[in-house]
């Protein structure tokens, strides 16, 4: 059965449309011409036409069944012609036969019930395979890609676009990847050389030549008392008053050729104390000096070389952004290694003026030694980065790998959960979808059983009997169906002297068979394997030019059709009725009581406001009592009426009321009121409802005051109160709610 429709951006029908859910095995729409029920019904009928492109249906299980549909194009197709397809049904088929197809029909049901309710468990696992998508989908967006962005956002470049095709990228890498793992410091470290433009390579350090220091200050001699000869005369002197290098230093003050004394500048230097000084600062003690001296100003030299190319390094370094140096640690010892190295400097300068003093010089070994490894550990690192940058495509493809790895490990735990809950679940809709196809198979096959069987049972001319019998009885006796002679199950209409109607039939006679023909059809099929296919009637209007008994008729066989629908008797599943006939719709749609409580019908009321459509469902109440109270409905809603259709719509009331179910005349409501004045108003009100309804509106007419309405329909008001059926007035007037049809009869008696 159809489930609901929705009709959108079609006549006049807005782009936000209106949506007919919840349909019942019977379903009635009342609505005025124009507000779009053939819209409805021509896209029920046609609903893969290109120009229902925005409009829905949806069935009941999925099950699309055949949609038979009465409506002018109905009688267009069948009639235009001059020649009636003929319709199969099942004819003189014997119990046995009939009881075969109903048992094959009952097993195709069967099929057909079991293939919804895969249907139904797929389209719930399919659901919840969708929630835990999008979940995971979220997580790897917010728990991962959110988190890894500002390190690693070059990494990700392609699989950004969309969460799902992050997600997507996620599951693929897990399955997939293999690389060895990289802490997360070292792949921040290298994402920022290699997430980005390529960079010039770095210099190495040179690095520092301690080799002559450390020998210098190894060398023995800073710990030798250099002094002179001591078998010398003076030579006990000297060092008995320790003044050996006062006066190695006096010495060279001797003035060659003079005999006076540098020291007490008297005349005692002679030749004897000049061999004397010679033979006590001997060769020996001539090499020691002079090699204090070189040693001193090698050591001197090269500390400041070296404290030079350290300190132009750690100048430098620290400038540099790229730089791989430790630059704080090489601060450090350089500073404690310039400290070091100025403390020897000083003890060598003491040595060179005191040749005998004993010094001991602090090692810098220690500082030097650290500073090399710091240098040396930045020139290793410079090498990766050089490396890296001579091989930058290789290297960032390796290192997009490593990103991927690590998050994958990082995450290894919710993606394994969620690939396996992903996997059941696809598993059990695959197999569920397996086990659908093998019931399609079945069902196909058990179908054309059906559509074979049919054929063997099917004939025509019980449906031509039948119309005739139905023309008869109605007193359409003048034509009939006969064979059309040229071509095999065709049929055309006849009169009673064998001439062809061709187009001499009345609008009412042709609609009639028309409708006949329509609910043959809907019993059986044009095609012989299709009569006993399930279907759903659409019925538009089929009362138009019938007279009230006709139209009585029309309602008895739909009404007989509703009957077999709702028992489930038939082939006819769902039937929705479309009418702007009140008199019809009161009488197709009346059903007694214990129809009304089984849930199996709806009553719907479709309206146009401002040229665009609208529907609202009265689930089993009928909104329509009967069509004196809806001229009522019309009058208390009269806000969106024109002034012509309030003076029919009190015309119309005043009539009946009054005149017909009261029996009065114009004079009789004129005269209940008292003065001439009151009368005339009262006249002229009779006059311009009559005016409005029957004659042609002159333009002052059309203009006709809002004002001079409320005025006339005081005096509406009043006409009940003077002919003392105010209550009635009251009642009528009161809410929008349904009356209880006798309250309404109960009314109307009173009148009489």
């Amino acid at each position: 059965m159809l489930q609901s429709f929705k009709v959108k951006n079609h006549a006049t029908f807005d782009p936000i449309g209106v949506e007919v859910n919840n349909l019942k095995k019977v379903n009635f729409f009342y609505g005025a011409n124009g507000t779009g029920k053939t819209t409805m019904t021509n896209f029920l009928t046609h609903p893969d036409s290109v120009e229902f492109g925005d409009c829905e249906i949806s069935w009941r299980g999925n099950q699309p069944l055949k949609i038979l549909t009465y409506n002018k194009k109905f009688r267009k197709d069948n009639f235009d012609s001059g020649k009636i397809d003929g319709v199969f049904t099942l004819g003189n088929a014997t119990k046995e036969d009939l009881e075969h197809i109903e048992q094959m029909k009952s097993e195709r049901d069967v099929i057909i019930k079991n293939g919804s309710n895969k249907n139904d468990t797929v389209k719930k696992q399919e659901e919840a395979k969708t929630k835990l998508d999008n979940e995971f989908t979220d997580y790897c967006w917010s728990h991962i890609y959110k988190k890894y962005e500002a390190d690693f956002k070059e990494a990700f470049k392609g699989f950004i676009g969309s969460k799902v095709k992050f997600k997507d990228k996620i599951i693929g890498e897990f399955k997939t990847s293999k690389k060895d793992l990289l802490d997360l410091d070292t792949l921040k470290i290298k994402a920022k050389t290699l997430f980005g433009e390529i960079p010039p390579p770095l210099n190495e350090i040179i690095n520092v030549d301690s080799k002559l220091i450390i020998e210098i200050e190894n060398n023995g001699i800073w710990e030798k008392r250099v002094i002179g000869k001591s078998d010398v005369d003076i030579a006990k002197l000297i060092q008995r008053l320790n003044i050996n290098d006062w006066v190695n230093e006096g010495k060279d003050y001797i003035e060659e050729g003079s005999d006076i004394c540098p020291f007490c500048q008297k005349n005692t230097v002679d030749a004897k104390f000049r061999k004397q000084l010679e033979e006590y600062f001997d060769e020996s003690f001539v090499a020691d000096t002079k090699l204090i001296e070189e040693l001193s100003k090698k050591y001197i030299d090269h500390c400041d070389l070296i404290l030079v190319g350290l300190q132009l390094i750690e100048s430098n370094e620290s400038l540099n952004k790229r730089s791989k140096l430790n630059i704080n640690s090489f601060s450090t010892y350089l500073k404690a290694l310039a400290e070091r190295l100025q403390s020897n400097k000083e003890l060598l300068n003491s040595k060179s003026k005191e040749p005998s003093r004993i010094i001991n010089l602090l090692s810098s070994e220690e500082f030097i030694s650290e500073i090399k490894k710091i240098i040396q550990e930045c020139n290793k690192q410079i090498k990766e980065y050089n490396n890296v940058i001579y091989n930058f495509a290789s290297e960032r493809a390796k290192l997009i790998a490593g990103v991927w790895s690590y998050i994958i490990n990082e995450n290894k735990i919710d993606i394994e959960k969620y690939i396996k809950n992903s996997t059941g679940l696809q598993k059990g809709i695959d197999s569920l979808n397996n086990e659908t196809q093998k019931l399609r198979g079945e069902y196909t096959k058990l179908d054309n059983k059906i559509k074979e069987a049919n054929k063997n049972v099917t004939s025509v001319q019980p449906s031509v009997d039948a119309i005739n019998d139905t023309l008869l009885a109605y007193g359409f006796d003048n034509f009939k169906i006969v064979p059309y002679t040229e071509e095999k199950n065709k049929y055309q209409i006849q009169r009673n002297d064998g001439t062809l109607v061709k187009e001499t039939l009345s609008e009412g006679e042709i609609t009639f068979i028309t409708f006949l023909y329509f609910l043959e059809r809907a019993k059986g099929d044009i095609k012989e394997e299709s009569v006993m296919d399930d279907r759903v009637l659409v019925i538009d209007d089929p009362i138009s030019s019938l007279d009230g008994t006709i139209l009585f008729v029309v309602s008895s066989l739909i009404k007989e059709q509703i009957k077999r629908v709702k028992e489930n008797t038939s082939i006819i599943k769902q039937i929705l009725i479309f009418t702007h006939n009140v008199y019809f719709f009161k009488e197709v749609s009346y059903v007694d009581r214990s129809y009304k409580n089984s849930g199996y019908l709806h009553y719907w009321i479709i309206r146009k406001k401002n040229n665009v459509s609208s529907i609202k469902c009265y689930e089993d109440r009928n909104p329509i009592k009967g069509s004196y109270e809806l001229l009522w409905h019309e009058l208390k809603n009269r806000e969106g009426l024109s002034d012509v259709t309030t003076q029919n719509t009190m015309r119309k009331i005043l009539e009946i009321y009054f005149k017909t179910m009261g029996g009065y005349k114009d004079e009789d409501l004129i005269n209940s009121f008292e003065s001439v004045g009151e009368k005339e108003i009262c006249r002229s009100l009779l006059c311009w409802a009559n005016e409005g309804s029957h004659c042609i509106i002159d333009d002052f007419f059309v203009e006709h005051p809002e004002q001079m309405t409320d005025k006339y329909f005081d005096v509406f008001q009043n006409i009940f109160k003077n002919m003392e059926h105010s209550s009635h007035y009251e009642m009528m007037m009161a809410s929008d709610k349904q009356k209880p049809i006798e309250e309404l009869v109960a009314s109307e008696t009173a009148v009489n």
